[in-house]
């Protein structure tokens, strides 16, 4: 079997930078749209959570769909990279104008920003899944979707430290609405940065293909659906999805009413993406080392602890919950380097034994199954915040019953740790390993 080509470094850039478009809308809706719901629009928290939550479920159906378009679409570009600029550009343009509600009667303005969110999702849908499905396209290297994989994550790790400490920042210095709305005009401006960045970085990308699978989009889902190790490595990335949009939604809750001051959801998102960028090729050096899985596992383990740490909140001193934050940023990277480095694994697996190409009804599954993760975080905490008796207020700042700063802590630390660690049931049947990846293609 011949060496593999790496990829040029011009390639891995030009891919790893759609990453600042998909960084920025997969963590400010997470971190801000909730607050903006509760506490600027007054609206409570179970409605609040149903308006996050339920846009990002229309994806879940979608994304599949997306992604077999992809499959199928001609186009002397290749099948992937002209959805990356059609979809991208709505995408910026839907999100400048999610929190621009005007103000209006509360069901309108909800109304807002359940349609704005819900054109979002339908252009992200479009734009993020011929994206993720690209890695298994433009090599055929195991170790090298790895490299590729770490380029990704090291951008998606500075773009959320650059858009998650600078958001509530625009927001804090202008405040009320007028600090949302032009927070998110600058968002839609990274968007578009990401989204270019990317189309025009892979144009000379080497692309490798096969014929698009026959059969219906449901008989596609269902060959999708029985391939073993793509499904426990799906459960595992959506549980821990879960985790993540938990406590992304829960960051400027903690800082605000349990840490005491606005300005350290920025900290928070400092300590938790410093260390991702550090550390993330130490996470693929350990992988070449001790396999994608075992590197998988350690980093979960790492991430629960951290988390686990930051249920000391309400007793213990600041400077101790930062430091179980920067934990959990440790093993965040590497929650994000492995899944997305052995999705192209599976998917390769099949295309290369079947003869055709399903990777964007993958990546289309896959996609959904994290968009559907990260909206139930936020869902989840949401009701976290209700049971512990959260009060909202439109704009106005109220006193908040101990029960509820239980809540804000608990849902923040507790739920995502043993969310973490829960998924691990599902990964440890996971079974693909570099001799079997390699061991299918042709030298």
């Amino acid at each position: 079997m011949q060496a593999r080509p790496t990829l040029p470094l011009g390639v891995r850039l030009g891919y790893g930078s759609g990453s600042v478009a998909t960084g920025t809308f997969g963590t400010i809706p997470g971190l801000m749209l909730l607050p903006y719901l509760t506490d600027t629009l007054g609206i409570a928290a179970l409605a609040a959570g149903f308006i996050v939550f339920a846009p990002k479920a229309w994806d879940v159906v979608l994304n599949p769909i997306a992604g077999r378009i992809s499959d199928r679409t001609v186009d002397p570009r290749g099948p992937r990279r002209p959805w990356l600029r059609r979809a991208g550009v709505a995408l910026a343009v839907a999100f400048a104008l999610l929190f621009a509600a005007p103000s209006m009667a509360t069901g309108l303005e909800a109304l807002w920003v359940l349609v704005l969110f819900l054109a979002c999702a339908t252009a992200y849908a479009f734009f993020q899944v011929p994206y993720v499905a690209m890695p298994a396209e433009l090599t055929d290297s195991y170790d090298e979707r790895t490299r590729l994989m770490t380029w990704r994550v090291a951008i998606l790790a500075l773009t959320i430290l650059l858009a998650g400490a600078s958001a509530p920042m625009i927001r804090d210095a202008v405040g009320g609405r007028e600090g949302y709305r032009l927070m998110g005009v600058a968002m839609a401006v990274l968007i578009l940065i990401g989204v270019f960045s990317a189309y025009v970085g892979t144009r000379r990308a080497p692309v490798r293909t096969v014929e698009p699978g026959a059969g219906s989009l449901r008989d596609q889902l269902k060959i999708v659906a029985a391939a073993p190790d793509f499904r426990r490595l799906l459960i595992t990335f959506v549980i821990q999805a879960v985790a993540f949009g938990a406590m992304l939604a829960g960051v400027d809750y903690l800082a605000t009413n349990v840490l005491g001051h606005a300005g350290a959801a920025t900290v928070l998102f400092v300590c938790f993406v410093g260390p991702a960028l550090l550390l993330t090729p130490a996470w693929a050096a350990l992988g070449a080392k001790v396999g994608k899985k075992s590197g998988y596992v350690a980093a979960s383990v790492v991430l629960a602890v951290g988390a686990l740490g930051a249920s000391t909140a309400q007793v213990a001193p600041a400077a101790l919950v930062y430091a179980a934050v920067v934990l959990v940023g440790v093993g965040y990277a590497g929650c994000q380097v492995f899944p997305m480095a052995m999705l192209p694994d599976a998917a390769a697996v099949d295309a290369r034994r079947s003869g055709t190409s399903r990777i964007g009804v993958y990546t289309g599954v896959w996609t959904a199954g994290e968009t559907l993760g990260l909206a139930l975080g936020p869902g989840v905490y949401a009701a976290v915040l209700a049971l512990g008796g959260y009060r909202s207020s439109a704009g106005s700042d109220i006193a908040q019953p101990d029960s509820a700063l239980i809540a804000i802590t608990l849902g923040f630390s507790v739920l995502p740790a043993l969310l973490a660690l829960l998924s691990l049931l599902w990964l440890r049947r996971y079974s693909l390993t570099a001799d079997d990846v390699d061991g299918t293609l042709t030298a």
